[in-house]
């Protein structure tokens, strides 16, 4: 019978697994992801890629969007953009939230594994402070739908740090099904309306998108300080 690992040999292998997955982070966005965004940012050639996959672009397009999600310093809109111009605005929409589904309960799951050690790749934990009204159990529920309902906030981090609270996974899968919905839809219509010509709609679009994400980090970055304040 084989001895079980003692405390020091369980803390190296999740401190190597974590190290392996960070190396492997580092050089997907350095080899992938920034010639995924190039990619995505040349829309013709973008929706002539996605013809020539045929019934795999969706396949591969959630591939993109899942390591978008898990490599969080991957900017996600030029990807919802470009679902829009070359899957159109259901089926774009569609794949986002799908995509963005999967990769989010991807880093839960992880976050839950690994701990502080995953989160602090993307996010300082010296700045929990300004989110410390997560810790309060009675409210978690409400307040991470709210933020990830509150388009402008930032989603992709704040999901590594959801999975530090005590978030329920049945609650996390819920919210990370529905609560991102709002934000996608607005770039994915307009990305769209890049791909049938309409370009005043999609300036108009975009220029909602804009202001409303700028509404929604102003909101954000009040609430925290707000709630800071009350719980110090």
């Amino acid at each position: 019978m084989s001895n079980p690992m003692t405390e020091k040999q369980k803390r190296w292998i999740a401190g190597t697994g974590l190290f392996l997955f960070l190396l492997l982070s580092a050089l997907i966005f350095f080899f992938a992801g920034k010639p995924l965004i190039q990619f995505v940012q040349e829309p013709e050639r973008f929706r002539a890629w996605v013809d020539e996959q045929g019934v795999m672009a969706p396949i591969a397009f959630l591939g993109m969007l899942i390591l978008q999600i898990v490599v969080a310093i991957i900017p996600g809109e030029p990807l919802e953009i470009a679902a829009g111009y070359a899957f159109g605005a259901v089926e774009g929409t569609l794949l986002c939230v799908l995509g963005a589904f999967l990769g989010r309960v991807a880093v839960f799951l992880l976050v839950r594994r690994f701990g502080t050690r995953a989160v602090e790749v993307f996010f300082p934990l010296d700045k929990r402070n300004e989110l410390k009204f997560l810790q309060n159990k009675r409210r978690l529920t409400f307040w991470v739908f709210f933020l990830f309902f509150l388009p402008g906030t930032p989603k992709d981090v704040l999901c590594y740090l959801v999975g530090l609270t005590d978030l329920p996974l049945r609650s996390w899968l819920f919210i990370a099904a529905v609560a991102p919905f709002p934000s996608i839809i607005t770039s994915t219509i307009g990305g769209n309306a890049l791909g049938t010509e309409n370009y005043i709609f999609a300036i108009i679009m975009f220029a909602i998108t804009l202001i409303i994400s700028g509404l929604g980090l102003l909101a954000y970055r009040v609430i925290c300080k707000t709630r800071e304040r009350s719980q110090s």
